[in-house]
């Protein structure tokens, strides 16, 4: 069920202090956008350009139209939403799109170094590995169009110089997403201290893949509720 547009920014802005408190984003870095649920036709929500997460409220964020128009809101959207856009449109299943420049993701793409699959929880994001799209200017189409690449079939990626953009059919998983690569960029950096690690070969990380499309809480048949 898609939920009013009120719900979908209070829960967006929850959701942007979250990331501020655990130190994923630290002031105005990074950016969060969700599909806008009253509308078919491209819009979505998207936190303003320059503005902290203390002084962010509901009624701030941006609708911007597919076209690249703001359509609502006192505020001009994140420099970055091009590239939300991008993933958008190369993943119309997505809800939701997290950008953070988290300690361990940036480092990671300053090094320019996909995450590999060195442990099989990576394939949260969709696949063997977490791409990292070559530097582009942050705001640009060259950007958004590498990142938009990167998505067609992932819901996560490095930016070189940059830092990590999430996605997810809700925005509690698209917060999954980033949280969890951000923790696994952690453990890489620390396993890359002491050599290369170990990576899972291609027909392990696809028996993770088909596990994880089955894997979550759903009810056993006869189960009686309490």
């Amino acid at each position: 069920m898609t939920l009013p547009d009120a719900e979908l920014r209070a829960a967006a802005l929850a959701a942007v202090r979250r990331l501020d408190a655990l130190g994923l984003n630290r002031g105005s870095t990074g950016n969060l956008s969700v599909r806008a649920g009253s509308s078919s036709e491209g819009e979505f929500w998207i936190t303003p350009t320059g503005m902290p997460a203390d002084a962010l409220g509901s009624d701030d964020f941006v609708l911007m139209a597919d076209s690249g128009v703001p359509r609502l809101g006192p505020w001009q959207p994140s420099t970055e939403w091009p590239f939300h856009r991008a993933v958008y449109r190369a993943r119309p299943e997505l809800r939701a799109v997290v950008h953070m420049h988290s300690p361990h993701a940036t480092a990671l793409a300053c090094l320019r170094r996909p995450l590999p699959a060195f442990h099989y929880m990576v394939a949260v994001a969709g696949g063997s590995d977490v791409p990292c799209t070559p530097y582009h200017l942050f705001g640009t189409e060259a950007l958004s169009q590498a990142v938009g690449a990167a998505f067609a079939g992932r819901q996560a990626c490095l930016m070189a110089n940059h830092g990590l953009v999430a996605g997810g059919a809700t925005l509690a998983q698209a917060l999954k997403v980033a949280i969890e690569i951000e923790a696994l960029c952690g453990i890489y950096l620390q396993a890359l201290a002491v050599g290369e690690p170990a990576l899972l070969d291609a027909a392990q990380m696809a028996e993770v893949i088909e596990r994880f499309r089955h894997y979550g809480q759903a009810r056993r048949s006869g189960a009686g509720g309490a």
